[in-house]
């Protein structure tokens, strides 16, 4: 076997390799300058994200229910509508001829963000809670939109709990994982309208999918902890369409119209062999072809919102239980259906560095920008959202759950004075 020495050397000495290396030497102030161009610009556009994140203030909400919430999750996709805000993100446009040129003031100087939230349901300690992270200039519109549909809710600014936890593989077993879908983005999940809970049948039989979930959540005794994260931002078109000039989403809008279409194409007659006569008309959609169609259509007519879910277990290493990660995906899966659904992703039970990292980027409500930025990140619509967190009513038994024991009610107006 020739040695490296003489390896390089038959390479210095090859006119062929030094003609490449002469020509990749005169033109390095060409593609080295466009090398460093494109990382400062990067890095630059890191940093000034950075900067406008951490100067933004936060606040974890929790949310107290009544026993008596009797209401559909269609409540829960009003404050989803509402939380559908795009700006942030202004783009100075200038159009030259069909070809429109964007220069993004204030995503690329100022760092700007369109905001994002993050919706938890949490067990902790054998309690079972749920809170909302957002920008504390959207606080005030989370509480218009819950309290206008749950009147006997309680909302409180509560510290966060994610901050005096810290993962130490000596002591604490831990599990966890961003979960995916098992599907393209545009077929749906199974919603709250396909058991039929968006006609608010009476409570004794009520099909309701996240009781599963709540209920395994709030059994588990004191010391293990769940912590299931939804974070979420307003979806929009970014791929650019060349030939009409416009942004079109191809990801979630129009990937729906292509499945659509390739159910069609499939309804299409054979292409005729030579000499057989071609076949008039396409074949009837079969009940199964038509009730897709439909799921696609449904799904994308309604905002969408781009969606990581993040889980972790962890408790000490004497009591935690991998079978508990059994429980926690078989909770989500009651929001699969035939078209799609949830699996787990890449999980983090074997390596500590990956496992504080998946911590530390919940604590941060992360998933979209900077180091925080998943590949897991997918579409679901108010709908999806609304099913997989809504607040469970009268029906639950969950012992975990602390319900408010009664319902706020106003003063009648004839009161003495």
């Amino acid at each position: 076997m020739p040695s490296p020495f003489t390896i390089l050397h038959s390479l210095f000495t090859n006119p062929e390799f030094l003609a490449v290396f002469h020509w990749i030497f005169v033109t390095s102030p060409i593609w080295l300058t466009f090398i460093l161009a494109v990382t400062g610009w990067n890095m630059w556009l890191t940093y000034r994200r950075t900067q406008f994140i951490l100067s933004q203030n936060y606040v974890v909400l929790e949310i107290k229910i009544p026993k008596d919430v009797f209401k559909s999750p269609i409540a829960m996709e009003f404050l989803f509508n509402a939380l559908y805000q795009t700006f942030g993100e202004d783009h100075l446009k200038i159009k030259l001829d069909r070809w429109p040129i964007k220069i993004a003031n204030d995503y690329y100087w100022k760092g700007s963000v369109r905001p994002w939230f993050s919706f938890e349901i949490c067990a902790i300690d054998g309690k079972l809670h749920f809170y909302i992270w957002c920008r504390t200039g959207s606080r005030s519109v989370i509480e218009a939109q819950l309290y206008s549909q749950y009147p006997g809710i309680e909302i409180y600014e509560v510290p966060d709990y994610t901050l005096p936890v810290e993962y130490d593989p000596e002591k604490i077993g831990m599990w966890a994982s961003e979960l995916v879908l098992t599907k393209a983005d545009a077929f749906p999940i199974k919603t709250y309208v396909d058991y039929g809970m968006d006609r608010d049948p009476k409570e004794e039989y009520k099909i309701d999918p996240i009781l599963p979930l709540t209920e395994f959540l709030g059994s588990l005794p004191a010391g293990h902890q769940v912590w299931i994260q939804i974070v979420i931002t307003a979806h929009k078109a970014t791929d650019y369409d060349k030939a009409t000039g416009k942004m079109v989403d191809l990801k979630w809008a129009k990937g729906a119209e292509e499945e659509i279409q390739k159910i069609l194409d499939k309804a299409k007659p054979p292409k005729p062999k030579e000499g057989e006569q071609a076949a008039t008309a396409p074949r009837s959609l079969t009940e199964g072809e038509k009730d897709t169609i439909s799921a696609l259509e449904r799904s994308v007519g309604k905002r969408g919102f781009d969606t990581g879910i993040r889980a972790i277990y962890f408790a000490p290493k004497d009591i935690f239980n991998v079978g508990n990660v059994g429980g926690i995906m078989g909770g989500m899966s009651h929001f699969n259906s035939g078209m799609n659904g949830f699996k787990g992703g890449d999980p983090l039970m074997d390596v500590d560095r990956r496992k504080r990292q998946s911590l530390y980027a919940y604590k941060n409500r992360g998933y979209f920008w900077n180091e925080f930025r998943s590949k897991n990140v997918f579409v679901l619509n108010t709908e999806e959202l609304a099913t997989i967190y809504h607040f469970p009513g009268g029906i639950t038994e969950t012992p975990g759950l602390d319900h408010i024991s009664s319902r706020k009610s106003q003063a009648p107006s004839n009161l003495p004075i």
